[in-house]
């Protein structure tokens, strides 16, 4: 660990006047009035950190300042037992230390300089008064979720990258893959020509070469922000000067899991290839990622096109596999829910056209309705099957009986398909679920209007509805008919308000995390005392007030406006049910189940954080149920 000897200085005029408008085109500076964004600038000193070189540890104690990466690049390390990789990458225009800063504690991360790193120093008493005089700043300081969040999603995707990468041909040979050509240029070039070279060819990097056979060095698109955009560098500049040096490279007889491994451990996206010494070719991290036989594309395609209930059963496993791989990639929870949920029901959708056709039934007649968080299109990995059917009035009686046995192979094809049947039966081939347009608003109209505690509990899901397949004007009055009466009911409003408070959040009267010990671990239940709270929370908003949208990530957002809150703090709502949803997934797709149960995780095997957002999350989660509380309660 190289010894600190910084030097730090004072902001200058100059400075500060190339850099304002560079930092007013990002969060929190874009929202903050110029003045205040001059205030952060003059009250900065600025210090060079060396390669390699300390910047902040845990050793230093409470933090003094904020740091904000004005160029150069700053990683981050964690050393927590047990656990492999906890690195990240912070780019130029990074703010840095916010929570310990504002909480007055020292950091938990080890940050130093990956290569030359200017960082502009923001004390933690002028931080104060800052916060004190600018709202935006205040209300990032105030969302340190938001920030965690996008460091737990770098540790989650550095823990599944692997299980993702294992699921491509990691075989192959990268010379008998379809290698791109490299871009090349001189090292007495200038930037203005690199950059125009990629910006014409469309590609993400350059190599510098003095001849056909050395390569000095790596320009990619990432680096223009840093070494370029950020150091307002003259772009008649030699490209020798801003070039990365010392480019690993592979051979045509290297593997592509080997390709994978030197990106991941250099944190680079991009590998010249070469055969005998002679430049051949240039893979890219995308390039990786798209040896993957599974897609969004080829998955919906093969569902699409088969009626074998084998094939199905490939494609649903598939689909399973594709998660993980997303996982792998970073992609966020609200992103792979919804991809999740548009697989199932391309599958589902496919399963109840071969049965309608096997009972000759008219899909004009009928329609099949997704419940619950396939209503909501939130689905995850562990999921099982919540529908049920709407026919139309003018069916003869007998008709019933037709639609109950489409309804039970199809219940039974999705078990087959690993979607197991409900086990409270809310299923399509229940008698009770399988009704004519008019028995549906009968059993809503009895809901709403006479509802005791115990039947509404029940009934919760079916007011996450939505048309499957099949005729949707069949649900349009059922529709028109909740939106209008729900919030119109006090009584009905109040008592599912009720039922949603009987649940707790797992946090004590300090709002430490209250875990639940099963066989020896402490844990915690991230569906039932997380996400399920914020779902009924929402639900019941969206019902008081007439809100359409059934997805509870467009509902938080929709309640925020019409309980007219700050669009910070419907954000941290937001921001906290998505990072329970990833927990979800990455529980979901782990091997071990605690008790049987996916949605269950020890939280003493979450690295530090996880576990601070995970905190942060459910202290969201109980300020939104007590809002709930003031609203609906006594």
């Amino acid at each position: 660990m190289a010894e600190k000897s910084n030097v730090t200085y004072p902001v200058s005029h100059s400075l500060v006047q190339n850099l304002r408008q560079q930092l007013m085109q990002s969060l929190p500076f874009s929202k903050m009035a110029q003045k205040d964004v001059d205030f952060f600038l003059r009250a900065s000193s600025e210090a060079y950190f060396a390669p390699k070189e300390v910047i902040l540890s845990p050793a230093d104690g409470a933090s003094q300042f904020l740091y904000l990466i004005r160029q150069g690049r700053v990683s981050g390390r964690r050393d927590i037992p047990g656990i492999k990789e906890t690195a990240f990458l912070l780019d130029a225009g990074s703010l840095f230390s916010i929570g310990s800063a504002f909480a007055n504690r020292p950091v938990s991360t080890t940050y130093s300089a990956v290569d030359d790193c200017f960082c502009l120093l923001f004390p933690v008493e002028a931080m104060r008064q800052l916060a004190s005089q600018s709202i935006p700043f205040s209300e990032f300081l105030n969302n340190r979720i938001w920030g965690l969040l996008q460091e737990s999603r770098i540790a989650l995707r550095n823990a599944f990258a692997s299980q993702a990468l294992a699921e491509q041909s990691l075989e192959s040979r990268v010379g008998d893959l379809a290698l791109k050509k490299p871009l090349t240029i001189g090292p007495n070039r200038s930037l203005r020509e690199a950059l125009t070279l990629i910006d014409e060819k469309k590609v993400g990097s350059i190599l510098i070469m003095e001849d056909q056979h050395t390569i000095l060095g790596i320009l990619t698109r990432y680096d223009v922000l840093s070494r370029v955009t950020l150091s307002n560098l003259d772009l008649s500049t030699p490209i020798s000067a801003v070039m990365t040096p010392d480019v690993k490279t592979l051979t045509v007889d290297d593997t592509a899991e080997m390709a994978g491994l030197l990106m991941s451990r250099f944190h680079i996206r991009h590998l010249p290839v070469l055969d005998r010494g002679e430049l051949v070719g240039i893979i890219s991290e995308r390039d990786l990622f798209s040896l993957q036989r599974l897609s969004l594309s080829n998955i919906s395609s093969a569902i699409r096109g088969t009626d074998d209930l084998a094939q199905l059963k490939k494609c649903a496993d598939d689909i399973r596999t594709f998660a993980r791989n997303l996982l792998g990639q970073g992609v966020q929870a609200r992103q792979l829910t919804t991809l999740i949920s548009h697989l199932n029901d391309v599958l589902t959708v496919r399963l109840i056209e071969i049965y309608a056709a096997k009972h000759q039934l008219n899909m004009t007649q009928f329609a099949w309705i997704a419940l619950g968080s396939e209503g909501r299109s939130e689905q995850t990995i562990a999921t099982d099957q919540d529908n049920a059917l709407v026919f139309s009035d003018s069916a003869p009686e007998s008709q019933r009986e037709v639609y109950l046995r489409f309804a039970g192979e199809v219940n039974q094809a999705l078990n087959e398909c690993g979607y197991p049947l409900c086990k409270g039966n809310i299923m399509a081939s229940n008698p009770e679920l399988c009704l004519t347009q008019h028995e549906w608003l009968i059993r809503f109209s009895r809901w709403i209007e006479q509802g005791n505690p115990q039947d509404l509990l029940n009934a919760s899901i079916f007011f996450d509805f939505r048309v499957l397949a099949g005729n949707p004007d069949l649900l349009i009055p059922l529709k028109d008919y909740v939106r209008t009466k729900a919030a119109a009911t006090p009584r009905f409003i109040k008592l599912i308000a009720d039922n949603s408070l009987n649940i707790r959040v797992p946090l004590n009267w300090f709002g430490a995390i209250e875990p639940k010990e099963i066989d020896g671990q402490k844990t915690i239940d991230l569906k039932m005392q997380g996400t399920a709270i914020i779902v009924d929370v929402a639900r019941i908003y969206s019902l008081a007030f007439g809100i359409e949208v059934i997805n509870t990530r467009e509902r938080l957002a929709a309640i925020g406006r019409a309980l007219n809150v700050p669009e910070s703090e419907s954000a941290s709502w937001i921001t906290a049910f998505e990072f329970l949803q990833t927990l979800r997934l990455a529980a979901q797709i782990g091997e071990a189940k605690i008790g049987g149960n996916p949605n269950v995780i020890d939280i003493e095997k979450l690295n530090i954080v996880d576990r601070s957002i995970l905190k942060e999350a459910l202290s969201k989660v109980r300020s939104l149920q007590q809002h709930l509380q003031l609203d609906y309660a006594g």
